[in-house]
């Protein structure tokens, strides 16, 4: 029996059911492929049928996993960007939007590609379409070629737009928008600027960026599939990378499920060079990355300054995320390092602190660790992430405009001693009866089997504005009163003025 056979006689017995799953990811950065990549081969590896689209091809060899590669016509974000005071900014954050548009864009022109236009002439039949939830509807309009209901998966923290297909309660007064760094407790200005966010957040996406996904849409695919209401209903399931413990908690409908840090795996053995310097600090190691976004090297160079000069009244040796050659001012307590396996280096238990900007993977691979984290955020959800992380206790906020050599240290000795904040952080977040991994598989064959499992979705979807928010209601009591108030003022009015007049005749009598 050659392998080929062996592997589905294999999953015939492991997997009763199997289904075909049609993945459309067309994201422009690999930050996001991360996420959805476990996801992706674990449900191959269950027996299922996995047909993936997208510009970062799965690399794994297996039978039943097929690749449709766009990377040669879609246009790859440029995954650099300048670490700057400016990102601290009310600016940045007001218009993330905009710029999570702007990538939608790039994304959308995907739909041109050859291999994409070729794969809809194909005949095939799918059980479900897997997309990603965040800047555009565009690929939802695989639906209208392959009808199947459709199942969300968003890599980061809600966007505003998001909460209503699903008939998610979005109160700005304890759920902050994603794009601001507010916490779950506000003040009254805070809840008017979080209101006003997530309105003109919503009437942005309605009247600008679906716009444009229906301009898209028509152009590569037909007039006739322009219909995004339609696709929008065949929503059936929403996974997020998120979760209570470190992100605000906030009420869920049944068919939005929680997984958050699905792609955390186990850890492997550090690569030599990094071992032997971890393992040769007597007071353990800071690790210092901004991301994949950022690199090392476009930080102020103030800044930089500023921490080397902070590190040297530390005891702990550092590794710093380094791209470039050369590192003005480096020290002997420094290692620059171009390559860090994140996930292995923070698991390893003499890694005492991490550096980060705020990334919501990075963030949660250091709480499954238990490594506590200062925190400099930069732009997108990274604001939201740090206050999260901030309110529970195992993580400080340093803004890079506050960056002194005095404000570091401070930073880095605090952050030091929340080590066992952390380590009950990370205690909570590990304690659950599935992984994130089998919690998102699960319920993905949950819906096949289903047949959707429409009933799942809440009936708030459907209501109009004005019923959502007892509207309606409230004017028809607020009526009744008005109403009752009128007519008892009336008689008020008539009872007292009978008694008056009876008064009067009295006297003249």
């Amino acid at each position: 029996m050659d392998l080929r056979k062996l592997f589905w006689f294999s999953c015939a017995l492991c997997c009763a059911h199997c289904y075909n799953y049609l993945a459309v990811f067309p994201v422009l950065g690999n930050s996001h492929m991360i996420v959805f990549s476990p996801y992706l081969r674990e449900l191959a590896r269950k027996g299922h049928n996995v047909t993936l689209i997208s510009g970062y091809p799965q690399k794994e060899n297996l039978p039943n996993y097929r690749n449709v590669d766009i990377s040669s016509h879609i246009k790859k974000f440029i995954e650099v960007m300048d670490i700057s005071d400016e990102n601290d900014g009310k600016y940045y954050q007001y218009t993330g939007a905009m710029l999570a548009s702007q990538i939608g864009d790039l994304m959308c022109e995907a739909l041109s590609s050859p291999e994409y236009q070729s794969f809809l002439k194909e005949n095939h039949t799918f059980d479900a379409i897997i997309t990603e939830a965040f800047n555009t509807d565009c690929f939802m309009s695989i639906s209208h070629t392959f009808d199947a209901p459709i199942i969300s998966f968003s890599s980061c923290l809600l966007s505003s737009w998001m909460y209503g297909r699903y008939g998610l309660p979005s109160n700005p007064a304890y759920i902050p928008s994603m794009l601001i760094g507010q916490s779950s407790k506000t003040t009254f200005l805070e809840r008017v600027e979080n209101t006003l966010m997530k309105i003109v957040h919503n009437l942005y996406f309605k009247y600008s960026r679906q716009v444009k996904d229906r301009e898209v849409i028509s152009k590569y695919i037909g007039s006739n599939a322009t219909d995004l209401e339609s696709y929008i209903a065949k929503n059936v399931l929403l996974l997020i990378n998120t979760h209570y413990t470190i992100n605000f908690p906030a009420p869920l409908v049944p068919n939005v499920i929680e997984v958050g840090g699905i792609h955390v795996g186990k850890p492997k053995p550090l690569p030599k060079i990094l071992k032997k310097w971890v393992d040769e600090s007597p007071h353990g190691v800071i690790y210092f990355s901004m991301g994949s976004f950022n690199k090392g090297s476009t930080f102020p160079k103030e800044k930089m300054k500023a921490f080397i000069e902070a590190f040297e009244l530390l005891p702990q040796r550092v590794i710093w995320k380094w791209e470039s050659e050369t590192m003005e001012g480096k020290t002997d307590k420094i290692l620059p390092y171009k390559w860090i396996p994140q996930l292995d280096l923070l698991c390893d238990p003499n890694v005492k602190l991490f550096i980060s900007h705020a990334g919501l993977l990075g963030i949660t691979e250091a709480v499954h660790c238990g490594v506590p984290l200062v925190l400099i955020p930069q732009f997108g959800d990274q604001h939201n992430n740090a206050k999260c992380m901030e309110s529970t206790g195992a993580a400080v906020i340093l803004p890079i405009s506050k960056i002194t050599k005095e404000t570091a240290y401070e930073a880095l000795s605090k952050a030091l001693n929340l080590s066992d904040n952390m380590k009950e952080l990370s205690n909570r977040f590990n304690d659950r009866p599935m992984s994130p991994l089998d919690t998102a598989v699960y319920w993905s064959e949950y819906v096949v089997r289903h047949k959707g499992a429409y009933f799942m979705k809440s009936a708030a979807i459907d209501l109009p504005f004005y019923q959502y928010y007892l509207l309606d209601v409230l004017l028809f009591i607020v009526s009744i009163l008005l109403l009752v108030t009128y007519v008892s003022y009336r008689f008020l009015k008539c009872v007292l003025g009978l008694t008056g007049n009876q008064n009067s005749k009295r006297k003249k009598d």
